[in-house]
């Protein structure tokens, strides 16, 4: 394995970790409201870690933030030991919804399940299979990429646009619209079992599915990073494509992640979200001195260092991407690379090119085509926005984040004109009717106040209605099913989360401007 090159202060003497970590288990209820209400030290340093060597003048400037924004820490911790009281119950909740909706659709829906009752001939999904869909594909069954996009043509158009430079915006303008649908598809498929994602990569799309990888997710402390890479094709390929699986409903502890406030600071870079990067396998809140390891020493004091990490890098979500991406760019030498995700998996997807910037893969880097991400959280603060767009947006712009309307995680962890958490690159946002406008981030950033309650329930109302209508207005392509018509009732109560379900995305971007263009069919 190649040695990286990491920048920062791994060669400064005088570096310290600086972190904080929220942990919601080390406190009950009454520590929750001592520190809320009364903003009780002793039951704050419950919650809240910080290095022990850290110096007094960081500190105070530390209980100020803490101090100023204690009711949105309060919220995050509250938040989190909700998800999990609920973490049993969701789990066999999801089981028992994967196993009934495969059921149903196996055997013809609730008609044939019931004919195959009374002929003792009903068809008993199982998991794992070809045939078992996840929730989310139960949501939106659909798999085939947009019946009007010839992939050769408009990757070369892509790549025609970044080599010369020129100011057309990847993900807007037609001749890469079909580059934005195999993302969105491709973000959505993350969701499913390996031997899916095979199937519809290999025989749907007709390109070549490389691997399909479960890693360590140290957050969560199993293999559950789940990410998929593809070519277009086995053999001189044009388009290698690494897509991360996001939040999937039933998961507790993907949920907590993005409620999770806790931060990793890398020198001279800035701060990002500490259970992204324990997401990607690069340390761990257990053991701090992991995350140094893994981000900011030089090859050679890794030497020296005395903490020993194979295990966890063998394992690793970025290790292993990395090596087979590394692996894929020399076989295939006009390859340019793009990487998605949806939710969680955006988050990752964004976090990946981040890692190869903050390692010096600046070869790698020149192949990248662009990043496409999908309701994604944010992953860091200013400062890592500003150090990464230089790298990303230039000459032209490689990362769009797109946003679905009143969609919530995009607006997690919570930010303001002050606090810690911020977006960067460009925002395509989509309004409930699929109309498109970029901007530097999406309305209503922090989705709180009687305005915006009464507006997102007013066009969760509306949404629920145009589900029923889809069919009608757009064709049987886009015809909502039963389940997810059940999910929009459900968005009449928490608005933000129908909006999250990747059915809007898909529709956003096949419904937004240029919809129509008609192009040679793959």
């Amino acid at each position: 394995m190649q040695k990286d090159k990491e920048p920062g202060s791994g060669s400064n003497p005088n570096h310290r970790p600086n972190y904080l970590i929220i942990r919601p288990r080390r406190g009950g209820y009454r520590d929750l409201y001592q520190y809320g209400v009364r903003g009780d030290e002793t039951s704050k340093r419950k919650f809240l870690e910080r290095p022990d060597d850290y110096s007094t003048s960081t500190t105070s400037v530390f209980n100020v933030e803490t101090d100023d924004h204690r009711w949105v820490i309060v919220v995050s911790i509250l938040v989190r030991k909700i998800i999990r009281l609920l973490r049993t119950p969701m789990e066999y909740t999801g089981l028992v919804v994967d196993f009934v909706l495969n059921l149903l659709s196996e055997n013809g829906g609730f008609f044939g399940l019931v004919l195959g009752l009374i002929k003792a001939n009903v068809v008993i999904p199982e998991r794992g299979s070809v045939t078992f869909v996840s929730t989310i594909g139960q949501l939106d069954g659909r798999i085939d990429l947009y019946k009007g996009w010839h992939f050769v043509e408009q990757l070369v158009c892509m790549e025609d646009s970044v080599s010369s430079g020129s100011s057309r915006r990847g993900g807007i303008e037609p001749g890469s619209r079909g580059l934005v649908d195999l993302c969105v598809m491709a973000s959505k498929l993350a969701y499913e079992n390996a031997k899916v994602v095979e199937n519809v990569v290999n025989l749907h799309w007709k390109m070549n599915l490389v691997e399909f990888l479960d890693c360590w997710n140290d957050y969560q402390k199993q293999m559950s990073t789940q990410v998929f890479i593809l070519t277009d094709k086995e053999k001189d390929a044009d388009l290698i494509l690494i897509s991360f699986r996001g939040t999937e409903p039933f998961d507790a502890d993907d949920w907590g992640t993005d409620f999770d406030y806790s931060w990793y600071e890398i020198p001279n870079v800035g701060k990002l979200h500490m259970g992204f990067i324990e997401a990607m396998g690069l340390g761990s809140r257990d053991y701090t001195p992991t995350f140094d390891y893994h981000l900011v020493l030089t090859s050679s004091e890794k030497e020296t260092h005395q903490t020993n990490l194979p295990e966890m890098v063998e394992r690793s979500a970025y290790y292993a991407v990395r090596e087979t991406l590394k692996r894929l760019l020399a076989e295939h030498v006009n390859a340019k690379f793009v990487v998605t995700g949806h939710s969680l998996g955006g988050a990752l997807a964004i976090l990946f090119p981040t890692l190869l910037v903050l390692k010096e893969e600046t070869e790698m880097m020149k192949r990248l085509l662009g990043v496409y991400t999908f309701g994604q959280p944010r992953i860091g603060n200013r400062e890592i926005g500003s150090f990464m767009k230089a790298k990303l947006n230039h000459p032209v712009d490689r990362y769009f984040r797109v946003v679905y309307c009143n969609d919530l995680v995009p607006r997690l962890p919570y930010d303001d004109t002050t606090f810690l958490y911020k977006h960067f690159g460009t925002c395509l946002y989509y309004d409930s009717f699929y109309n498109e406008t970029k901007a530097e981030d999406e309305p209503d950033p922090n989705p709180y106040g009687m305005r915006y309650a009464v507006l997102s329930h007013v066009n969760a109302v509306w949404e629920l209605v145009r589900g029923l209508m889809m069919g009608f207005m757009y064709g049987p392509g886009y015809k909502e099913g039963w389940f997810r018509i059940l999910f929009r009732f459900i968005g009449l109560l928490i608005p933000g989360l129908s909006d999250h379900c990747p059915t809007d995305y898909v529709n956003s971007v096949r419904l937004g401007p240029d919809y129509d263009l008609q192009m040679s069919p793959l």
